[in-house]
């Protein structure tokens, strides 16, 4: 978390409710709230009669049928997925099973980089490995439905395969989890890779779209120069850690300690996958140095 970005945090609404958030889109939030998820996954209809839903969210029954009952009486045509993280794409079996919708995302779970020798997935637990979508769509490819249409927006950084979505009619576009208004995105290699999320970042800050509708949380509103404020804490990151080095600090846990003040222990993880994202990124660009590939328990140091 950071106090250099305007996060909103004021979110209170119920699990389940249908809220109607632009002219095309509804949105129901999933029952899975953690640290991870803030209230939970938020799932997004767009459209009237024949819909999409985007993000269908969790292998949970209740949000599975909250889903269901608020298209009742509609055709479900098309079921996006952002990325394949359990909290977001594990609903669209039993959706697809109910409706015959088709499922459209960028393509299964993958990592960002391969393991290196005897290293071990820490994220496995939370990658939806059994998703396969019917389309897969590229950068740029559009899916018109009844009155919407979505063009995919390749934004590889959370995960190799995520998605944003922007929806012309209405002028807005779908983050998912890379850009939230009630925190920053976890970047956290192998799935995830900083280099990758930094330059999504750079081609969102150039879209004219002013509101994001996220994978968790309230819109984000004035989306431009939020992006950019991600983009200012990111580098900031970044400096601090070379700072750090500067310092003769050599290790994550270090880092991580010395860096993230007053950070909820639960978070220390997230945070450790994500300061070694940021170090794999400035090895990459001549920065930094480590014995062998960058690792949670290998040690940095500046380039000379």
């Amino acid at each position: 978390m950071s106090d250099d970005i305007p996060f909103n945090r004021d979110f209170d609404v119920p699990s389940g409710r249908v809220d109607q958030v632009s002219p095309l889109v509804r949105r129901i939030v999933a029952p899975n709230p953690s640290p991870f998820t803030f209230t939970g996954t938020c799932s997004y209809i767009v459209g009237r009669g024949q819909v999409a839903i985007l993000d269908p969210g969790p292998d949970d029954p209740a949000h599975v049928a909250a889903l269901l009952d608020a298209v009742r009486g509609e055709q479900v045509t098309h079921i996006f997925v952002t990325h394949t993280h359990r909290d977001h794409s594990p609903a669209a079996r039993a959706i697809q099973a109910a409706t015959g919708a088709v499922t459209v995302a960028e393509g299964p779970h993958r990592p960002a980089r391969p393991l290196a020798r005897g290293e071990v997935n820490p994220l496995d637990a939370s990658a939806d490995t059994d998703f396969r979508p019917d389309i897969v769509l590229a950068d740029g490819a559009a899916v018109a439905g009844a009155g919407w249409t979505l063009t995919a927006l390749a934004t590889p950084g959370h995960t190799a395969n995520h998605l944003a979505f922007s929806l012309a009619e209405d002028d807005l576009l779908f983050s998912g989890d890379h850009v939230m208004a009630w925190a920053t995105s976890i970047v956290a290699p192998p799935d995830g890779a900083m280099g990758d999320y930094i330059r999504s970042l750079e081609i969102l800050a150039a879209r004219p779209e002013r509101i994001y509708l996220p994978g968790h949380g309230g819109p984000v509103t004035d989306a431009p120069a939020f992006v950019r404020d991600y983009l200012d804490h990111r580098r900031a990151r970044e400096a601090a850690i070379l700072r750090a080095l500067d310092r003769e600090v050599e290790t994550i846990p270090d880092l991580v300690r010395g860096i993230y003040i007053g950070l909820d222990p639960r978070l220390v993880g997230a945070a450790s996958l994500t300061v070694l994202a940021h170090l794999e990124h400035l090895v990459e660009s001549g920065r930094v140095v480590t014995e062998g590939a960058s690792a949670l328990d290998g040690r940095f140091r500046r380039a000379a």
